[in-house]
């Protein structure tokens, strides 16, 4: 048989990758005529960092096709769409709200379009895996440039509806938090299993705490609150039990403080409960709640990672710790599935 030099899944691909381009000129177009129509400083300088983000990403994209070793060019209906979203963008009748809107779904239309081409190339060949690598950063900033771009929704919503601005500060700070959070989560899932210690395991958990509470900070929508908190409370439930089963028991000979850590992670689940029998619809009493759970659990999480995590380094030598983080995600995993179990019945 003879070699083809034509292979329909790489074409496919290909073709994505040209539509990927297209969008991305478009992207950075769509940021430029927002940049001009802003009256919001900080919007303003948000969107002016998401446009030298995507500056960079063209560049990026560039390469990755020129990598790939194969050319084509954006569907036709992809053509019409950038058609379309271009003279909406110019549409004097569409508000700021209305134009971000539309560019956070475009957004997220390159976000899906660089994730289907990174598993669409696992399965056809390692080299194009090997090709398009610098995508997966790519990826990664789309996603994180929908969280900022739907928080300069809320802020233009309100300005649009209300005259007045909504507390922006606090989205800011929320947002940046969370990025933050993300990166060290990030780095930490990143490393192979044999690599990860107890205290990574645990610091995980405290990372995806703290981004919950950001989240419940950060909104006044009921639905959204029972959302977050219903999460929050099996992350700590789940987080607490594991900890007491695993962790606990053996540094017990080794810090003195250790039934101060199980007396406060029982009161904690004490408060869990009384604020899981609250109506998220009393927002400011219910948030009020979290606020002071919220409290108290950062007061517990910096002591294990100031004081119990010292001595846990200390005490323990690295296989010790690394067999600890095994039993502890087995642990959380039995819990969870025990949860699971019960919820079906």
């Amino acid at each position: 048989m003879t070699v083809q030099l034509e292979d329909i899944k790489r074409n496919a691909i290909a073709c994505k990758l040209a539509d990927m381009k297209a969008l991305q000129n478009l992207i950075i177009a769509n940021e430029e005529i927002l940049v001009d129509a802003c009256p919001d400083r900080e919007i303003t300088n948000r969107l002016e960092k998401l446009l030298k983000d995507d500056r960079k990403n063209l560049g990026i994209l560039d390469t990755v096709i020129v990598q790939y070793g194969i050319k084509s060019e954006p569907k036709q209906t992809t053509q019409k769409q950038i058609q379309e979203l271009e003279k909406l963008m110019k549409d004097s009748d569409l508000t700021l709200f209305e134009k971000v809107e539309k560019h956070e779904l475009l957004k997220h239309t390159q976000a899906m379009a660089g994730l289907l081409v990174h598993k669409a190339a696992q399965v056809v060949g390692a080299d194009i895996a090997v090709a398009i690598a610098p995508l997966n950063a790519i990826n990664f900033e789309n996603r994180a440039h929908e969280e900022q771009l739907r928080g300069m929704m809320e802020v233009l919503s309100t300005l649009e509806l209300t005259g007045k601005p909504s507390d922006s500060g606090l989205w800011s700070r929320v947002q940046d938090t969370i990025a933050a959070m993300s990166g060290i989560a990030g780095s930490i899932l990143s490393r192979t299993d044999d690599e990860i210690n107890i205290r990574d395991l645990i610091r995980l958990d405290h990372i995806k705490v703290n981004t919950l509470f950001a989240q419940i900070r950060a909104t006044d929508e009921p639905l959204k609150l029972q959302e977050f908190f219903g999460q929050l409370y099996l992350d700590l439930t789940t987080n607490s039990e594991a900890e007491e089963q695993v962790l606990y028991p053996v540094m017990r000979p080794h810090f003195n403080d250790i039934q101060k850590l199980y007396d406060e992670q029982a009161e904690m689940r004490v408060e869990l409960d009384q604020i899981k029998s609250m109506n998220t619809a009393n927002t400011v009493d219910f948030k009020d709640a979290v606020q002071r759970l919220m409290s108290k659990v950062t007061i517990h999480m910096n002591e294990e990672e100031r004081n119990l995590f010292r001595t846990i380094q200390d005490s323990l030598g690295d296989e010790q710790q690394k067999s600890l983080a095994t039993e502890f995600k087995t642990a959380k995993s039995k819990i969870q599935d025990q949860r699971k179990a019960e919820a079906s019945h």
